[in-house]
């Protein structure tokens, strides 16, 4: 997401935070203290759930703030549920997902390995939010990924890079701008349309066999634009607008990730298609 979005999170973690003080003893536990809800290592998954759901945070994320609503809602749901910071840049806290993003793909392999190692399953599933999304295809494309993946679920993901509401077409009019961009925050450089980084990914199709594609994306995303640039073309992939499940859905870029519980509840058909329910604006009460 762009830089101003980190003035957001701190408004979305005090909504998300007073979400889980109303919602069900479990999601609140697993807001307050991760280890006993998502990220419990000692979790086993189950012959409903039997691969364990590795969550990818957005730019500017970290393993806990991006998932305070999604992670509890897959735990209450029998899931086993893992999530990692990536991208770190040196003397950063908190904001991650700002390293070169094949060096992000590369901790997403050790960590799903760990998770692997851990739960005993052979496959995880994953689900990413933004940039999150998108990463996981390079593991899964170059570091061997698509043998320990079942499905990649992408919420708002800038498959294809982006404009950055036309800001990265400005770029050339400020001589040192992009070079600036790229030695400062390279997750960010690898993400506009047409970077070296987005070519690479995205030659000789957008997916690999074996592995299921979901993307969710909206129509009001402010980041990922134009917001059709999240789809992918290939077998085993489907393409979901958040707005034709409901009209009445404004979700953005951030929202659909952090809050949307519409988005979640498509993703949660995605993990589970055999026992999939229609999404509906009244998802929202699930």
């Amino acid at each position: 997401m762009l830089p101003w979005r980190r003035l957001l999170r701190p408004l979305a973690v005090l909504t998300l935070t007073a979400a889980a003080l109303v919602a069900p003893t479990g999601a609140a536990q697993a807001a307050s203290a991760p280890s006993s809800g998502w990220n419990n290592w000692s979790c086993k998954p189950s012959a409903a759930h039997p691969r364990p759901v590795v969550l990818v945070h957005g730019t500017f994320g970290n393993s806990w703030d991006n998932w305070l609503g999604f992670a509890p809602y897959l735990v209450n749901r029998g899931y086993c549920v893992y999530s990692l910071d990536y991208g770190q840049l040196p003397g950063v806290p908190l904001f991650n997902g700002l390293g070169p993003i094949d060096k992000s793909a590369e901790q997403l392999d050790v960590f799903v390995d760990k998770v692997l190692a851990a739960t005993g399953a052979s496959k995880t599933d994953i689900v990413g939010h933004s940039q999150g999304g998108m990463m996981p295809r390079y593991y899964l494309k170059f570091l061997g990924g698509a043998s320990k993946v079942n499905a990649l679920v992408g919420l708002a993901p800038d498959n294809h890079g982006t404009t950055l509401l036309g800001f990265t077409k400005l770029l050339p009019y400020f001589p040192g701008a992009e070079d600036l961009i790229s030695t400062a925050t390279p997750g960010l450089a690898d993400q506009i349309a047409g970077s070296a980084f987005q070519q690479k990914l995205n030659a000789g199709g957008d997916t690999v066999p074996g592995v299921k594609y979901t993307v969710i994306a909206t129509k009001y995303d402010e980041v990922v634009t134009p917001y059709r640039s999240a789809f992918l073309d290939g077998p085993n992939v489907r393409n979901v607008v958040l707005q034709d499940l409901c009209l009445l859905d404004l979700s953005e870029h951030v929202t659909i990730g952090l809050t949307d519980r519409i988005a979640w509840h498509e993703a949660v058909n995605a993990l589970d298609p055999a026992h999939a329910e229609r999404t509906t604006c009244a998802s929202v009460f699930d």
